[in-house]
């Protein structure tokens, strides 16, 4: 199956190219996820950490933003041991402060939304050399979000989260998802 062109070989990045990236999403709870991911991934690669996914999981109490946003100075002392997670104290801060700026918000899925006018924005990049990193929704987004007291949501951090939560469709027209989520986009 032709798939975009970062995703490689691995079967776990293979079924998230497949199944989830790209998939317009408007559950909060998966937006926060990826939203919280999307930060940790920040000067990593994201096979990074979807491996360590199942453990965040775990570890950030199934990314509940109230039980995030009390996490306590210890229980970040204790992550920091933990090999199974990506251990930047910062990251585990981010996180704990994004679940507080999360819980401050009215509708944070419409919030989140509005960038793209509330419907997946549908791209139609050839290849590699078309995707951009930065957009001017995902710098307005960065900055929203920022002026919410967000942390880790630079303007990149926010064009993958885009991406990921099918808010921008940008598999390339040489990936069978690209043909298979026009269809869907169809009225």
């Amino acid at each position: 199956m032709p798939r975009c062109f970062w995703c490689n070989d691995d079967p776990l990045y293979q079924a998230y190219h497949d199944e989830e990236w790209g998939v317009p999403s408007r559950d909060p709870q998966h937006l926060f996820e990826m939203l919280l991911l999307e930060g940790a991934q920040a000067g990593l690669s994201w096979i990074t950490v979807l491996k360590k996914r199942e453990r965040y999981r775990d570890v950030l109490f199934g990314f509940d933003a109230k039980r995030l946003a009390a996490m306590s100075d210890a229980y970040i002392e204790t992550l920091m041991q933990d090999p199974s997670i990506i251990r930047n104290r910062l990251k585990l801060q981010a996180a704990r402060k994004n679940a507080q700026a999360w819980l401050r918000l009215d509708d944070p899925v419409a919030l989140l939304w509005s960038f793209v006018g509330g419907q997946p924005k549908i791209n139609h990049f050839e290849g590699r050399g078309d995707v951009p990193a930065v957009t001017p929704e995902a710098e307005a987004m960065s900055k929203a979000l920022k002026k919410a007291g967000f942390t880790f949501v630079g303007p990149t951090i926010c064009y993958a989260f885009m991406q990921a939560t099918g808010m921008v469709m940008d598999h390339t027209r040489d990936c069978d998802r690209y043909a298979q989520l026009q269809q869907e986009a169809r009225p």
